[in-house]
């Protein structure tokens, strides 16, 4: 057993060394690696992101909440400022659908792993002054009047800032998680939510060369706007991208449409746990803060604030 132990140790020594020859490896630097965690732990920090997407997706498409779909799934408080956005009925029905593959996500977690029902849900801020202020920030002024995501189908902003985060933690996870069913699940998932971020992307995508009514920007702008604040506040690098880019950034470079943003190999991007919560809080990981008033649940998430891994 040891003998064969050792050889494993020098194969695995040996692949990581050839994929340092062949891609010239550099790791990235600390603010933007993945914390040390378990894989508990790595689900039940993915979990604050699926609860957030499911409720704002479901309250902002038909005023329910997770409870109503799956009493008794979760508890803790409830969101403030939800508020049934203007939506088409196109539209409205995406976002409903999603935030159900959501509320099965969480069902699919309980099932699978020892995180048992309730899960507490975090306080989650989706008042419309909280998300006017944001885009004030992106956009570099004051909009008057306030933008207003609950109206003429600014949601899909929000929907899609929401998928995109999902996404990222996800791409960024699989890899590490242990378990045979775990992996599986977590998989499962991820591939369920990069289609959800790509559907509305694309829904945005329909709409790139409109104006945001009342103001003189595209969908298009917005988007390159809100990519342009979210990266630096993450601060490892452009992970994400707007609805046109340059040429030079696009899938082969040939073209500039970009629906489904990708690094340049066409390859999802990736985020830490720190680049979460610094994109979500509003610049440190451990100040909670915005859509997380009083912070992400969960072992992993207090540890950073207490290690002060900002």
């Amino acid at each position: 057993m040891a003998t064969r132990s050792c050889s494993y140790v020098f194969l695995f020594l040996f692949a990581f060394q050839s994929a340092i020859i062949k891609g010239n490896i550099a790791l990235p630097p600390p603010q933007c690696r993945p914390e040390p965690a378990s894989t508990l732990e790595k689900i039940e920090f993915l979990l604050n992101l699926i609860v957030y997407k499911a409720e704002i997706f479901l309250r902002s498409s038909v005023g329910l909440g997770i409870n109503d779909i799956s009493p008794g799934l979760v508890q803790g408080p409830v969101p403030i400022g939800a508020t049934v956005a203007e939506l088409g009925s196109d539209i409205r029905n995406v976002i409903e659908e999603f935030g159900l593959n959501s509320v099965g996500h969480i069902r699919a977690i309980v099932d699978c792993t020892s995180l048992n029902a309730p899960i507490t849900r975090p306080q989650l801020n989706f008042s419309a002054q909280l998300f006017s202020g944001l885009i004030n920030l992106v956009v570099n002024e004051t909009l008057t009047p306030p933008f207003n995501m609950y109206a003429n189908n600014n949601f899909l902003f929000a929907a899609a800032d929401a998928s995109s985060l999902l996404r990222q933690y996800l791409a960024g996870i699989v890899p590490s998680i242990v378990g045979d069913v775990e992996r599986r699940l977590v998989a499962e998932i991820a591939l369920n939510e990069a289609a959800n971020f790509g559907a509305i992307r694309a829904l945005l995508n329909a709409r790139t060369n409109s104006t945001v009514s009342p103001y003189t920007f595209t969908v298009a702008n917005l988007t390159i706007l809100i990519a342009q604040r979210v990266n630096p506040i993450a601060g490892c690098g452009v992970k994400d991208e707007g609805l046109i880019v340059p040429l030079q950034l696009g899938a082969e470079n040939r073209t500039t449409s970009n629906v489904v943003s990708a690094d340049v190999y066409s390859l999802a991007y990736r985020r830490s746990e720190r680049e979460i919560l610094r994109v979500i809080y509003g610049g440190n990981a451990t100040k909670p803060g915005g859509f997380f008033p009083s912070g992400f649940n969960g072992e992993l998430s207090r540890r950073i604030q207490i290690l002060g891994l900002s």
